[in-house]
């Protein structure tokens, strides 16, 4: 810029100075000069007041208020927000494609946890005791020692129906009855007298679990135990409930 200046100053003086020299050394009027070249433009003027507040422009036609632009181009995706809270559950779905058979499992033991029976025979000779439980104390067929020669009680383990007999060699009047925790179900009476005999009973009774069983003796008690006749109280599951 400054080169530009002093260029266009020596422009000008290079034109003024032979006019200069030529009214000095003439007298006479001659032809107008060449017009210098235009100077350089000034400054910036003042800012001016502020003016007068316009009208008001023309409504829009067909419009209520100013009219939307265009839609413009989607931002940049912004940062991941925090979690919002959980949803209300859903409606359950379809049932799935039912899977393939499994393979066969290892075999159990259960028809043998359902088996229940014993057979039980007197051990002495001696008539038991009047009004007690009566003690049987040689096993023959004792499944889970369900059945207990100490107190001569059978104690319910699988849940059913029960059959219980009895037959007994005896030698004088006798009578028995077939309890069930404390409560008689049937009594059995042979009030024969003879050398030598035997009598029985039997009845089903349907159990539950830990429920026991035994024959108690009343006011007759001829009832032996030996070799040659035994007295035999036996009982077994018909049927598990």
């Amino acid at each position: 810029m400054f080169h530009q200046r002093c260029f266009m100053i020596g422009a000008l003086l290079s034109l003024a100075v032979p006019l200069l020299v030529a009214l000095e050394t003439c007298q006479m009027t001659g032809m107008p000069g060449i017009p210098g070249i235009p100077g350089m433009p000034g400054k910036d003027g003042r800012e001016g007041e502020k003016g007068e507040k316009g009208e008001q422009g023309v409504a829009l036609r067909n419009s209520d208020g100013p009219q939307r632009g265009t839609n413009g181009d989607p931002g940049l995706m912004g940062e991941q927000g925090k979690r919002g809270q959980n949803g209300e559950p859903g409606k359950p779905g379809s049932h799935g494609v039912p899977g393939p058979p499994g393979e066969p499992g290892d075999t159990g033991v259960v028809g043998a946890q359902q088996l229940a029976a014993f057979s039980v025979a007197r051990g002495s000779n001696e008539y038991p005791d009047k009004r007690s439980v009566i003690r049987f104390t040689q096993v023959i067929t004792n499944i889970q020692d369900d059945f207990d020669t100490v107190t001569g009680r059978f104690r319910c383990r699988v849940p059913g129906t029960y059959f219980f007999v009895f037959h007994a060699s005896l030698e004088d009047r006798l009578k028995v009855v077939l309890k069930l925790d404390d409560t008689p179900l049937t009594s059995f009476a042979d009030y024969r007298h003879a050398r030598r005999q035997v009598t029985s009973g039997g009845l089903a009774v349907h159990l539950s679990r830990d429920q026991e069983v035994w024959l108690e003796t009343q006011e007759y008690r001829g009832m032996r135990g030996k070799p040659s006749g035994y007295s035999i109280f036996s009982g077994f599951l018909l049927r598990p409930h």
